[in-house]
Formats: structure tokens, C-alpha cells, sequence
């Protein structure tokens, strides 16, 4: 492959268009130059001479499927987030979970150590007021704010040393205990459970899920197809298994619109079937690039990724499986540039058979490709022509007679003489077709 410099735009004025899905200046296209960058070494140095004129596609989603869109200008977005706290908390980062678990509970711990020094304050129970010998305080040895300070504690976690204690003298304090022990539990059993589900989500069973990082496009059952490999590196399977694709490009519609990211379908499936594959071994998943392909303009030319009006597109792959130990379901994706599917290359077989007798699948060979013998060819059908005036109407216009009018008049005739004379008609009953009729 090669690569081309990208056509300069100097002398030309940004034009500032708004479009259906986004607005950008007219004169940036989604392509950014990055010299001195490129992804096709695992080749074998195919490209290698155009890499620092290689020009790289601004990516909506990263190879390891995060997603690259930022979100700005949302009215009342942490609103929105704190009506949702479940899912807030799963999307946090572990670092902000532990400290946010930590700051939870010291808060609560001094909190309800301010609400108990405030009772023993309100009682007379603190050494201040130096009560009597005789005085029975609300709570036993609480006479400071760092003893209320560790009774909040020693409630909370239901430690209990014995010499701190509640006593019947305050019912404020007993209605006070109780809801220290209800608000703090209930946030203990949110708090872990988002714990639980954070550790225990899908997203890291699909980490275990591994795309290849180049696809291919070779000859495939004799036709042109764009390939990709997928492999489950565990033992345990992945159940109904869904490989779908879409194709982000830039597109212009009947009425002038341009969408910057159009989206549009891209099936992949495995030999003759797109159901259900068995993921037990890296699998080959096939896009037979037809007249019916969103890729037909790009495989015309070759796969030429250094154009830039055809090389102005991402291929998300997305694949969706239930997990067999858990029965939820994950989704893994990743995502190709132009100048990431190499054009007339294969995949080299990873699956061999130990001289014990054992499937091997050799992960070192998985991201390899091979240059094909032959280069895949695509021809995009011509769209047919409307017929045009003279052979639609064939013949002499100069008297304003028309042929087939002239043929159906005179078989008509003949049918009716034959009827005047007796005769049947043994011949085939003429099939005609009268223009504009």
C-alpha cells in the first residue's frame, strides 16, 4: 500500500456549516495529519515509505472500544447524575469509589459524634459543667467531643468495648441511636453492593475477548470480502454469539444535507451462516463486499485509503454474547480505520494439532497477515440507463406514425377477417407492449 499527501487548502476561507449531527468548518476534514505515525508494521513493511504522510481519521471509538465522544452543554447534568446514583457509581473510577467509601464513613462516624456531643451538652453530661456524683448522664463516658466521637464509632460498627454505653435517662438519644444504625446501614448495603456489581460486571469478561488488529480484504468462495478475526481467550464459552458492524462516514443526501456521521450496517458472518458462531476457536468472520455493500465505493478503487474522499470512514465491529458462568450479557468492540484494513491480504491459520492429538490455537500467529497470491478485484455494477427517445420510439417520426401502433392495428385486422371467414386461429396469441399505455 501507499500512501498519498494530502491535497493542501491554503487560499481557501473556513466555511462555518452546521450539519444534522454535527458542525465543524467545511474546510477540516475528519482525517488529521500525524507524521511520523502508522499501523501497518505488523505487515512487514507495506506502507512503510508513506508513514509520515500518513493521515489518520479523528476515532469516534478506540481500538479497545471506549468511546471518544465528549459531552458538553448539558443543562443540569449532575442533577441527572445524582437521580441516577446506581449507575453513577458502577461508571466511577476506583480511585473515586475508595475514596468516596472512605469519606462515607468518616463522615457519618463524625457527623453523628457532633449530634451525640450536642445531647451530652444539652443534658449537662460534659465536664464543664462539672455535674454531680450522683448525675446519671445520657450516654457513660461521654463527657468530650472525641469520646461522643468514638461512641459514634464504636455504634456504627457495632464494636461495643463496654464502658460507653446508652443509658434510659434521654429517649432523645435512644430515637437518636436508632437512626444512626438505619441511615448507616443503608448506605453500608449501597455502598457494597456497588461494590459487588463493579467487580462483577461483564465489561471485564469481554477484556478476555480479543479482536485482531488489522482486517484484511482478500478473495473469499470467489468473491471479494472484508475479513476480521475474533478469538474468546478462556476456556469458558460465550453463548449466542453477534457480530455486527457499522460504517461511519461522511454522506451527502438527496436534499443536500450532509451527515457527518452517517452510520450504516455492515454484516459480518461466519462461512455461509451469521448465527450463533462457536466461539471455541479464533473464528474468521467474512463482509462480502457487493453492489449491496457500504463499501463498494471504497473496494471500486482498490481499497484506497490515501483518497481522501473515499478514506473518510471508521468501521466499528461490535460483538454481543451471553457469558456462560454468569448468563449476562457483554458487549465488546473495537474499531477500523481506513489505513488499519490492508487490501489484498489473508489471515494465516492459528489452529494446528499437537502430536498429541490436542487443538493448539497459537495466539502468536493472530494478529499476523500474509500477502495474498492473487489481488481481490471488485467491479461496481453500472446503474442502467434510461432508455433513450429514438429506441423507445423506433422508426420513422417524420409522418408522426408509430410503429407498434401500426402492428397492433394490422394483427387486429386479421383476427377479425379470420373470424368473418370461419377459420380458427391456430397461432400463438401476440404479446405486445404499447409504449405509455
Amino acid at each position: 500500500m501507499t500512501s498519498a499527501t494530502p491535497p493542501s487548502s491554503e487560499g481557501s476561507s473556513p466555511q462555518k456549516v452546521c450539519h444534522s449531527q454535527t458542525q465543524t468548518d467545511i474546510t477540516k476534514p475528519l482525517l488529521g495529519s500525524t507524521a511520523g505515525t502508522g499501523s501497518t508494521g505488523a505487515v512487514g513493511g507495506a506502507g512503510a515509505g508513506g508513514a509520515s504522510a500518513l493521515r489518520r481519521r479523528r476515532r469516534v471509538l478506540s481500538k479497545d472500544g471506549r468511546s471518544n465522544v465528549r459531552i458538553e452543554h448539558v443543562s443540569g447534568r449532575g442533577a441527572l447524575y445524582l437521580r441516577d446514583l446506581w449507575t453513577t457509581f458502577l461508571d466511577m473510577q476506583w480511585r473515586y469509589k475508595f475514596f468516596l467509601f472512605s469519606a462515607t464513613f468518616a463522615g457519618t462516624w463524625f457527623l453523628f459524634g457532633v449530634l451525640w456531643y450536642l445531647v451530652a451538652m444539652v443534658h449537662g453530661d460534659l465536664l464543664e459543667f462539672d455535674p454531680p456524683s450522683n448525675h446519671t448522664p445520657c450516654v457513660m463516658e461521654v463527657k468530650t467531643l472525641t469520646g461522643a466521637f468514638l461512641f459514634s464509632l464504636e455504634s456504627q460498627t457495632t464494636i461495643g468495648y463496654g464502658f460507653r454505653c446508652i443509658t434510659e435517662e434521654c429517649p432523645v438519644a435512644i430515637v437518636l441511636l436508632i437512626f444512626q444504625l438505619v441511615i448507616t446501614m443503608v448506605m453500608e448495603i449501597f455502598i457494597t453492593g456497588t461494590f459487588l456489581a463493579k467487580v462483577a460486571r461483564p465489561k471485564k469478561r469481554g477484556e478476555t475477548v480479543k479482536f485482531s488488529q488489522h482486517a484484511v480484504v482478500s478473495n473469499h468462495e470467489g468473491r471479494p470480502c472484508l475479513m476480521i478475526r475474533v478469538a474468546n481467550m478462556r476456556k469458558s464459552l460465550l453463548l449466542g454469539c453477534q457480530v455486527t458492524g457499522k460504517l461511519l462516514q461522511t454522506s451527502l443526501t438527496k436534499e443536500g444535507e450532509t451527515v457527518r456521521l452517517d452510520q450504516r450496517n455492515v454484516p459480518f458472518q461466519v462461512d455461509t451462516s451469521s448465527d450463533s458462531p462457536f466461539l471455541i476457536i479464533p473464528l474468521t468472520f467474512y463482509h462480502i463486499i457487493d453492489d449491496n455493500s457500504p463499501l463498494r465505493a471504497w473496494a471500486a478503487k482498490g481499497g484506497g485509503w490515501t483518497d481522501p474522499e473515499l478514506a473518510d470512514f471508521e468501521l466499528l465491529v461490535i460483538m454481543s454474547a451471553t457469558v456462560e458462568p454468569t448468563s449476562a450479557t457483554c458487549q465488546v468492540r473495537t474499531s477500523y480505520l481506513p489505513d488499519e484494513i490492508l487490501w489484498g491480504y489473508e489471515f494465516p491459520p492459528v489452529v494446528s494439532l499437537s502430536p498429541s492429538g490436542k487443538y493448539v490455537a497459537d495466539f502468536a500467529f493472530f494478529d499476523k497477515v500474509a500477502k495474498t497470491k492473487t489481488q481481490p478485484l471488485f467491479k461496481q455494477a453500472l446503474p442502467p440507463s434510461p432508455p433513450s427517445q429514438a429506441s423507445r420510439y423506433h422508426g420513422s417520426k417524420e409522418d408522426g406514425t408509430d410503429p407498434e401502433k401500426m402492428r397492433l392495428e394490422e394483427s387486429y385486422r386479421g383476427e377479425e377477417r379470420g373470424r368473418d371467414k370461419g377459420r380458427i386461429r391456430d397461432s400463438s396469441p401476440l404479446s405486445v407492449r404499447i409504449s405509455n399505455v
